[in-house]
């Protein structure tokens, strides 16, 4: 008997435990009985959201989603633009599940994987359609913001504009129960190869502009070192004038003192003239002179020698 009750208390426990679930904060869950999604009368999908509830054990499983905005990295891809110029785009997607139940059955079970890998797809195929129609000059300036939101607003297009507007576009992201919640470019770049080239080009025209900056810098240098070299040619003119001015004065002046002074000794004055031709006469040794020695020009010296003798 007490183990028969055991045995059915256990039951009733593993029954009971079985039959309620938790959803934590951030996620949400969906029921499925024998594979399918349940639905309540309106067929909509039943979302469970934060807290405890009840399911039928064993017939029931639950499926927790993540309800919390996800952030998507995008590797940076090559685009063309309207002028067909290479662009070297990187960017990033804030999305979320919008339905639960056609999110679970696009994605193969709810893989965040799965649904990113189509999220990309979608994503890169509407960006380079709309930048496929600006070029580069509207792209890195005005008209980014109106990119993004041009490509978030085609990403959560949801109908189609006819009779049966309750219908899904394939082509959007609600037919995966996915929401854009936004769309944002980190960062637009050239192709290294255009860069490099738009680089050099921009090298040779600054060396170009150097050289010519130069060019002009020498030609002003020439001309005033032309003008410096003619003032100086000018003052240093002045100068040689001024000094030759003055040099011939003082020999005047020399040639003054001498007269007077030899006018009052002949004698004096035609002795050192005498001195003054021995030395130009003998000052170097290869000079060859035949004269008499009894010309008047060896008078002192003829003298100085009769007195030695």
């Amino acid at each position: 008997m007490n183990k028969a009750f055991i045995c059915l208390s256990s039951i009733l426990i593993l029954l009971f435990s079985s039959s309620f679930f938790v959803v934590k904060e951030g996620e949400r869950g969906i029921v499925l009985q024998f594979g399918r999604v349940l639905r309540n009368h309106e067929q909509k999908t039943l979302v469970y959201n934060p807290g405890l509830h009840f399911k039928i054990p064993f017939l029931e499983t639950v499926k927790m989603l993540d309800g919390r905005i996800h952030t998507m990295d995008n590797q940076a891809d090559r685009f063309v633009t309207k002028e067909k110029k290479d662009l070297i785009v990187d960017s990033y997607i804030k999305w979320r599940i919008n339905d639960f139940s056609r999110y679970y059955l696009a994605t193969g079970g709810g893989d965040i994987f799965q649904a990113e890998v189509l999220l990309k797809r979608k994503f890169s195929d509407r960006l380079r359609s709309e930048i496929g129609c600006l070029n580069v000059k509207e792209i890195v300036t005005d008209s980014r913001g109106r990119l993004t939101t041009d490509v978030l607003n085609s990403l959560n297009k949801g109908t189609i504009n006819s009779e049966k507007a309750s219908l899904i576009n394939v082509n959007s992201m609600n037919a995966l129960g996915i929401q854009v919640v936004d769309v944002r470019i980190k960062q637009i770049n050239l192709p290294f190869e255009v860069s490099d080239a738009i680089y050099n080009r921009m090298r040779a025209e600054r060396e170009a502009v150097a050289r010519s900056q130069r060019s002009q810098g020498q030609e002003k240098a020439e001309k005033l070192r032309a003008v410096a070299d003619y003032k100086s040619s000018i003052i240093l003119s002045k100068a040689q004038k001024e000094a030759l001015v003055i040099k011939g004065q003082g020999e005047a002046a020399v040639t003054k003192l001498f007269a007077e002074n030899f006018s009052n000794e002949p004698d004096f004055y035609y002795f050192i003239r005498s001195l003054r031709a021995y030395e130009n006469s003998f000052k170097n040794n290869g000079n060859i002179m035949l004269i008499s020695s009894d010309n008047e020009f060896f008078k002192y010296i003829n003298k100085v020698i009769s007195i030695e003798k």
